[in-house]
């Protein structure tokens, strides 16, 4: 899934549930259970490197995070500080995995190697040919990014 995606279901399970902990721990866990359904990625390492694709993470950042500024800027007379904290803590949590991710590629730390392995478990790539077509950025493949994000934005607004 793309970052906007991660950010947008985080922040509505932060709107909707009081218990930070309980954020993080949900946050975590959809995470992966959203990276298990087929969904296109923008990172093609045959054809980028990182820096090529920082202007696609930065695009990607900026939607979601516009999004989810904008519920909280529109509905700030409404919402509590500790409402406001949970819903950024959870588009944050939901996006850290793959921040690790990023950065297990970029300085090879060992002590990420494992999440990393786990993160590729989830996206369930033994399923999927490295480089085949349902891993590319297409429609067909981002149909679930679209459904996802209406849904979280649908149940952020609400």
């Amino acid at each position: 899934m793309i970052l906007t995606t991660h950010a947008l279901v985080g922040a509505a399970i932060g709107k909707n549930i009081s218990n930070p902990w309980l954020v993080v721990a949900l946050s975590l866990v959809v995470h992966f259970v959203l990276d298990g359904f087929r969904h296109g990625e923008y990172f093609d390492s045959r054809i980028a490197k990182i820096r090529d694709t920082w202007w696609k993470v930065v695009l990607d950042l900026f939607i979601g995070g516009g999004i989810i500024l904008f519920y909280i800027f529109n509905n700030y007379d409404i919402l509590s500080s500790s409402q406001v904290f949970n819903i950024l803590l959870g588009a944050f949590v939901s996006m850290f995995p793959d921040s690790l991710t990023v950065l297990y590629w970029i300085f090879h730390w060992k002590f990420l190697e494992h999440i990393k392995k786990f993160h590729s478990v989830a996206h369930r790539y033994d399923h999927f040919p490295k480089f085949g077509k349902e891993r590319q950025w297409t429609l067909r493949n981002a149909a679930n990014d679209i459904l996802f994000s209406v849904i979280a934005i649908f149940i952020l607004f609400l």
